[in-house]
């Protein structure tokens, strides 16, 4: 299964997709991270994508791209969620491998150059490099809330997997595409990945605070809806059958 995602071949060697929304102050300085990290793995391309943004972040967009032929900016006429955004992404990308991030600068681009690394030496059934925060910058509530979805998550899913939520990334295009979508796979990936006979390994990343700004994805987003969409993967796995192990890279 692996083999077959990596002969996916497309222009670039890379594809970085940040999804964003109502994130203009920290657009600027989150590309010239992305461009200084991925410099090594050119030719590599950056497809932000502005999920019904009302707040300068297109007009940022714009002005950047001017001076930018690898950066392309998608648009979304309505907020539509962060996984749509990223799958419109995806979709659009134009190399094998592609790398999400954070839009608002918490996860740190310097990590996308091992995590390729990761997964290109990872053998023929690797699908997935899974960013695990270390550090985390977030609200007291919010890593509460996340260390009670991550436990639950866990032992129903058995993906072994401690973070899913860290947008940081690196994995196939054509396995990602080869899954059921929902509004809610970013999230579910690692599980989903294992579903479709790869192995996902784990890369930790330094958490970050905030470049600038709030979040703009809250409490309903990442708990009680993630509730429902726990139980439809837990049928979409049993459906496949079987749980393939996980192993972790520790080199």
């Amino acid at each position: 299964m692996g083999s077959q995602h990596q002969q996916d071949a497309g222009t670039f060697r890379l594809s970085v997709v940040v999804p964003v929304r109502n994130e203009v102050a920290n657009i600027a300085p989150l590309v010239a991270e992305i461009e200084a990290a991925c410099a090594p793995l050119a030719p590599f391309e950056i497809i932000y994508v502005d999920d019904g943004s009302s707040d300068g972040t297109s007009d940022e967009l714009a002005r950047l791209r001017l001076e930018r032929p690898y950066l392309r900016v998608l648009h979304h006429d309505r907020s539509c969620g962060q996984s749509i955004a990223v799958r419109s992404g995806v979709i659009a990308a134009r190399a094998p491998v592609i790398a999400t991030l954070d839009g608002d600068g918490q996860n740190d681009p310097a990590f996308i150059p091992e995590m390729v690394r990761v997964l290109v030496n990872g053998g023929g059934d690797a699908g997935l490099v899974q960013g695990q925060r270390v550090g985390r910058k977030d609200t007291g509530f919010k890593r509460m809330q996340s260390r009670i979805a991550n436990r639950v998550r866990r032992s129903i899913l058995r993906d072994d997997t401690r973070d899913t939520g860290c947008g940081l990334k690196v994995f196939y295009r054509s396995l990602y595409l080869s899954m059921p979508f929902f509004k809610a796979l970013h999230r579910f990936m690692p599980a989903l990945t294992r579903r479709e006979g790869c192995r996902v390994l784990l890369v930790d990343v330094v958490d970050r605070p905030r470049l600038s700004g709030v979040s703009n994805y809250g409490f309903f987003d990442r708990l009680w809806v993630g509730i429902v969409d726990l139980a439809g993967v837990r049928w979409l796995i049993a459906r496949r059958g079987g749980l393939p192990a996980v192993t972790e890279d520790k080199n």
